[in-house]
Formats: C-alpha cells, structure tokens, sequence
C-alpha cells in the first residue's frame, strides 16, 4: 500500500509500506479521511517520533475492508471511526475503566502503524460505526470531539450555570458545543482571533470575548452578573490562558484544563489566591476513554454528530491535501500561527 511515511526530523515521505495484516479480533480498514493533530507536529518537526520509520495518524475514518475471525460489532462496508488508544486492559487502572492512565498502552499512530496510509488495522474495539451520512472528514474529527466531551466528564460538568471555554481551537469550538448540548445557562467563548470567534457563534455560542482587547477581562465577568463562571474549560494549553481561567472561575467553581502546555509555568501568590479563597476545584482531562472500552464518548459523538447536534462547519477544517502531500502539510506547521483550523488528509 502507499503511506506517508516518516524517516527522520522533517523527512516525510509518500512510498510503499507494508499493508497490514487482519489478525482474529481485528478490522482492517480502507483510510479515507485523516487529520493532523497537535501532538503529531513535534513527531514530524521536532525529533518526537518514538522510533524511525514509522506511519503516524490516529484521527480518522474510512470503511471496513475486511473483518478478521470472531468479529461481530461491524461488517465489511461499514463506514467506522478509529478509537486510536491501545490499553493493555490488564493493569489497575484499565481494570477500573481508567483506560486513558493506563501505563502499558500502546496507540495508533505513535506506537503502532497509524492512519496516514491506505489501510490500518485495529481491534474490533477501537472501530466506531457511524452512519454513512457523516462525510468521512467529519468522521476523522471524532477524536477529537471525545477529548472535549471526556472534559466535561472529569469536570463533573452536570448542566445549568455560566460555562468559560477558553480557546477557540477545534478542542474548544467541540466543547462549545457540549456545554450547549448538555443544558448550559450560557456558554462564553475566548479567543485571540476573531475569525474563530465568528465561528464559535456560529456553532452556538452565546458570547464570545476577544481576549486582545484590553477591557476584555472586566466585559467577560460583567456577562455573569460579576460572579465568575460556573464551569471553566481550557483548551488551548497556554500558561497565560491557564492563569486567565483562575480570574475567570467563580466561588465554588469546576475548572478544567483539557489543553497541554509547553512551556514552563510559574504562578504569582494573587493568581494562586484566586484557588484558595474561591475555593475551586481544578482537574486535568487526559484523552477520552470511559468503561466499557472506548466508552461513552466515542458512542455519544457518533449518535450527536448523526443527529445534527453535534455541529460541523467547513471553517473547522484549514486545509485539504492529498495523502501523497502529507510533506507540505506538514510545512504549514513550520509558521504555526498562519493554520487556523484542521488540517485533513484526503485519500481516494
């Protein structure tokens, strides 16, 4: 099969790969659709692959091809979504459903052959059928749609109150959404570019607050009567945009920070302060995974997406490439702040 295989630091090439094998309990599936994430641009451009050669991409849709033996959740023809993450389903914490701490994973596309090729074969677990009225590269952006979703859960987000979604990036515009879907008073989106804040209205938000404006700190409390947010949701792993969500939360607050960042971060005694006397409870999000394996996530984007209330917009998506131009995809990323969206890789 052909695949964009990558040798080395920036060295990314289109060429022949071995095709994978169905095995018993597998599902080999013809690739379609594939998105770039974040955590792949530092494999690609910054030395971070775990070893040479190798196929990345976890994100991604395609139809079933062939079903290996004892196989019953999908049939060949099935449209399905990949569930990326490989637990080893036998340590403490995939025996309590915590598939996402799981210390002895494996996943698609860092550790095992990935999605940017023709075929990819996964176990039958880690197929999500979807009704084939989803366009394939939507289908491609169900990962990323349970990472916003596995936010909410870690934020024992139960609905009602003013909800922050701090960072208009795909993770925040699904969150967005989310918050929407599951009874949000109102639901207030911050971002630096007002393009993303266009879109986010136009997926549903109620307000959107551009964080450049000097004002903006003192027009985004005014929106909650000065009281603060209920929910606090950060996804763009900035540590200025972390520190923001601590002003930001109200007394008694759930904050949750789904982005990662980067960089190292320090905190002044007035922002830690902020903690202690609202007294607010801060949690992480780590993938998107619940019990039973791959979970309600991946089963509620599949059937909200099909409903229409999971929302989709071109604009989510930046750019479009053929696989056999996953090198100059990727050349986008060498000036990131010019890619404002998805990046999806098509393979007929």
């Amino acid at each position: 099969m052909k695949a964009a295989v990558l040798h080395g630091n920036e060295d990314i090439r289109y060429e022949e790969y071995p095709t994978p094998e169905v095995r018993p309990g597998t599902v080999k599936v013809r690739v379609k659709a594939a998105g770039i994430c974040g955590s792949d641009i530092p494999r690609v451009l910054n030395n971070g692959a775990h070893y040479y050669p190798i196929v990345l991409g976890h994100e991604f849709s395609g139809i079933v091809e062939e079903i290996g033996e004892g196989v019953t959740k999908v049939k060949v023809g099935d449209t399905v979504s990949g569930a990326p993450l490989l637990p080893c389903m036998k340590c403490g914490d995939c025996q309590r459903g915590n598939y996402s701490l799981c210390k002895h994973y494996g996943f698609i596309g860092s550790h095992d052959q990935g999605s940017f090729a023709e075929y990819v074969v996964m176990p039958e677990a880690n197929a999500i059928p979807y009704d084939p009225s989803i366009p394939f590269e939507v289908a491609a952006m169900f990962e990323p749609a349970t990472v916003s979703l596995h936010g909410m859960y870690c934020n024992d987000y139960a609905g009602g109150g003013d909800v922050a979604i701090i960072g208009g990036g795909t993770i925040g515009l699904f969150a967005a959404q989310w918050a929407h879907i599951f009874g949000a008073k109102r639901v207030v989106v911050f971002d630096l570019v007002q393009e993303r804040l266009d879109l986010a209205l136009r997926l549903g938000a109620d307000e959107v607050v551009n964080t450049g404006d000097p004002d903006f700190m003192a027009k985004a409390k005014a929106l909650t009567g000065g009281k603060g947010y209920d929910y606090v949701f950060e996804t763009a792993g900035n540590p200025i945009t972390i520190q923001m969500g601590f002003e930001l939360a109200a007394n008694k607050a759930h904050y949750c920070c789904i982005g990662t960042p980067h960089k190292d971060m320090t905190f002044t005694p007035k922002m830690w302060e902020y903690m202690n006397r609202k007294e607010f409870k801060l949690t992480g999000s780590w993938m998107s995974y619940s019990a039973p394996f791959p979970g309600k996530e991946w089963e509620l984007v599949a059937h909200y997406f099909a409903t229409g209330q999971l929302k989709f917009d071109d604009e989510l998506i930046f750019q479009r490439y053929p696989l056999e131009e996953a090198d100059k995809a990727f050349a986008l990323y060498k000036n990131p702040a010019q890619v404002k969206g998805k990046v999806m890789l098509l393979i007929d």
